[in-house]
């Protein structure tokens, strides 16, 4: 498949993912198990037919080194969709996760004693300054609104540093993960479509422990407005049309991403991961009019420059002149 199809199911997929993500959210703030829930059903079911061959493929990565990895992404996954329901606006929510560069960079220091170049802690300062003042600014509108702690015995701002924490260690936990599962291709080889279908088919069975909280949310789901589905003809409540249109577009993002690491440079994938982040955060603000002041802008601006220069995106564009400058030097 040509690339230029790959950006563009990266783009279609994953961007139109967080707009059914936030229509659902904006109802039920802690719809994110169900939601993850159907997503990990969707991707094994698929996986288990087209890349495991219903079971008889042996995986080439020992099964045991699958178990740790989907411990960490099932509790990452997890963490992150309950900080949406711990007062973490999706602006917010997708901003700090930006900040995997820093996670990642300070655990190669310590576990893998990697060392950078000067470029790219400057990154990692831009990033983090971006972070520090999205949240910051959150903070403070989160602390000027009402609260009603009566009943909870908390205010609206401690449950915002509760989902503060939430969302901390699930960055950080997502960089170990990212860490042992490197780690683990240098060993054994890089099977991204295996890695694909058993960190979402061995963590399924984990869901049982969240069955009353999805069981409530299918409930609250079946009793949403009811929406007229012209593609299908049919009526359906409108959270479950969300639903899965949500399951469908994740399964498109995450197709066009792996296309995108089979077919193009790593610097590529990752400008191109970036730059949907950047247009997904931009239309959820403006879309849904969140509240997004000029110091969150500045703070954004911060953090998807700190991510281009992670890359290095300017030094391999900054070759291609000096070349073309030579060649004409030559005729």
């Amino acid at each position: 498949m040509h690339p230029a199809v790959a950006v563009g199911l990266v783009f279609s997929g994953c961007c139109s993912n967080v707009v059914f993500l936030e229509l659902m959210a904006r109802e039920f703030p802690g719809c994110g198990n169900i939601v993850t829930c159907a997503q990990f059903i969707l991707i094994a079911v698929e996986g288990f037919i087209f890349h495991v061959d219903f079971g008889r493929k042996k995986s080439a990565i020992p099964i045991r080194y699958y178990m740790t990895m989907v411990a960490m992404f099932f509790t990452v996954s997890v963490v992150n969709n309950y900080a949406l329901n711990l007062n973490i606006s999706m602006p917010l929510h997708m901003i700090f996760r930006s900040g995997s560069l820093i996670a990642n960079m300070v655990l190669g220091i310590i576990i893998l004693k990697k060392r950078y170049s000067t470029s790219k802690y400057l990154s990692i300062v831009l990033v983090s300054v971006g972070i520090f003042i999205c949240t910051l600014m959150s903070a403070k509108q989160v602390k000027s609104q009402p609260t009603s702690d009566k009943d909870d015995g908390l205010s609206a701002f401690l449950w915002w540093l509760l989902g503060i924490a939430a969302l901390t260690f699930a960055l950080l936990m997502s960089a170990r993960m990212g860490i042992f599962q490197e780690t683990l291709y240098k060993e054994y080889g890089k099977h991204s479509k295996e890695a694909l279908f058993y960190n979402h088919a061995l963590p399924l069975p984990g869901f049982l422990l969240l069955a009353p909280d999805i069981y409530k949310h299918s409930v609250l789901f079946s009793q949403s407005e009811i929406l007229q589905v012209p593609v299908l003809g049919i009526q359906m409540p409108s959270m479950w049309f969300y639903l899965l249109m949500n399951v469908i577009t994740q399964y498109v993002c995450i197709r066009g991403v792996f296309i995108l690491t089979t077919e193009c440079p790593s610097l590529t994938v990752t400008l191109v991961v970036t730059l949907r982040k950047f247009l997904s955060l931009i239309f959820s603000i403006l879309y849904f009019n969140n509240p997004f002041t000029t110091w969150h802008w500045i703070g954004t601006l911060f953090v998807f420059m700190g991510t281009l220069l992670y890359t290095e995106v300017w030094n391999s564009i900054a070759p291609a002149p000096t070349k073309e400058k030579k060649e004409t030097k030559k005729d």
